[in-house]
């Protein structure tokens, strides 16, 4: 890993539309990324540089078999096919492979311990 390398959390919850619209209230932060899907939402929310990610379902979405919440980490390194295959030889188990989606090259893994952590970075910004 490289100076690049950064972790930033994941937060889901049910109802997506809500927890923007609340930390841009407390926390006066700003929206940086978007992608609205048939299954939900995902943004990128930045305090103060601090970056961090809200994704779950619309408003009125209570079909989810979802916990309430949750979270889940991002690891943003520059060469996620040789990290992730690291966290596997250590004991994680494969969530999905290191593909290209929606403008990232990632994988995920789950840790022994039950978190999940997307390994990757953004393709385009």
């Amino acid at each position: 890993m490289n100076k690049n390398t950064l972790i930033q959390p994941w937060l889901s919850v049910q109802n997506a539309v809500a927890a923007v619209k609340f930390y841009k209230a407390a926390f006066d932060a700003a929206e940086t990324y978007r992608l609205e899907t048939p299954d939900g939402l995902v943004v990128k929310l930045s305090v103060n540089g601090a970056e961090f990610w809200i994704s779950g379902g619309n408003v009125g979405n209570e079909n989810s078999n979802e916990p309430e919440s949750n979270i889940r980490m991002i690891l943003v390194v520059d060469d996620p096919e040789s990290v992730f295959e690291k966290a596997i030889k250590a004991g994680a188990k494969e969530i999905f492979p290191v593909g290209e989606e929606y403008g990232w090259k990632l994988g995920r893994i789950a840790d022994p311990f039950g978190l999940h952590w997307e390994i990757g970075y953004q393709l385009s910004e």
